[in-house]
């Protein structure tokens, strides 16, 4: 009697497990409204400060109250930064600033605000002509290295951006234009990069050296920055600043650095070479090329 009285206690416990389980299984995915941890009233709110003492140069600052993350777009893509943020805009414009910050649980608020540059700074100023790609005289700023014997590999110029597209088996092309500098000045370089598919095998390097491209010749006169699947990255999609996004070490530095000098006074060549062997199927783009004195 004693062992029937427990089995029957236990088949009652199994049956009303399943039938919790089961009633529970059934329940729609959002039945749950919410969980009480998700912050649905984050304050993205932030101020902008021009900072004594520099050109064009202002610090971002965000409240910090409830903030977990802050994302900063200054109008060159987005980029996970600090509550606060110095940010130089060395060209006259308007510039669109904002911010996302991320809260308890992920919930997530937006504020945008304008800063509005009325003088260029003279010491900052681009060098680079028709990094924008905007219109066809910008695009002829720029000449062809052919590396790519079939033409396989090319460059196509569209939306205000140079896309590299490559088929793969290591085939590869290059971009360039002659830039005047000055002897022992910092420059820094940088640029916007991106592909939403990743690549294997493959590189995206920016040389500013003094040697003149030739045709058929892989350039490899100082290379500055770039991005690399062997180094770790572009192996996914990607987008941002390649001063950000990039893993390619600097010739002069031996560091991930977007900063140059040079020995002389006079042109070097600023020239973009990419390709590789599993070539992501959407190309790299790339917009907004600077490069200007530090």
């Amino acid at each position: 009697m004693k062992i029937n009285l427990m089995k029957k206690q236990g088949f009652l416990a199994l049956f009303f497990m399943t039938a919790v389980l089961s009633f529970t299984s059934c329940q729609p995915d959002d039945s749950i409204v919410d969980n009480g941890l998700t912050d649905t009233n984050v304050d993205a709110s932030f101020t902008i400060t021009p900072v004594e003492g520099k050109v064009n140069t202002y610090k971002l600052s965000a409240q910090t109250n409830g903030v977990l993350k802050s994302l900063w777009d200054t109008g060159a893509g987005e980029y996970a930064g600090k509550m606060e943020e110095e940010i130089s805009l060395p060209d006259a414009g308007t510039y669109a600033i904002k911010h996302t910050a991320i809260g308890k649980g992920g919930g997530t608020a937006t504020a945008s605000k304008d800063v509005v540059v009325t003088t260029s700074d003279p010491l900052k100023g681009n060098l680079v002509q028709g990094g924008s790609f905007a219109t066809a005289e910008d695009q002829a700023k720029w000449s062809i290295l052919n590396l790519s014997a079939t033409g396989a590999a090319f460059w196509s110029f569209a939306n205000s951006s140079a896309t590299i597209h490559s088929p793969g088996g290591w085939a590869q092309e290059g971009i360039y234009q002659a830039i005047d500098v000055v002897k022992d000045k910092e420059y820094t370089i940088n640029m916007r990069v991106s592909s939403p598919s990743g690549s294997d095998e493959t590189w995206f390097e920016v040389y500013a050296g003094k040697s003149a491209p030739q045709s058929g010749v892989e350039y490899k006169d100082n290379k500055v920055m770039g991005l690399s699947t062997w180094d770790g990255c572009a192996k996914a999609g990607f987008s941002g600043m390649l001063s950000t996004v990039g893993c390619v070490k600097n010739d002069q530095t031996g560091t991930v650095s977007n900063v140059v000098k040079f020995a002389e006074t006079g042109k070097i060549y600023l020239l973009i070479r990419s390709g590789g062997n599993t070539f992501t199927k959407d190309g790299i783009t790339v917009s907004k090329i600077e490069l200007r004195g530090k």
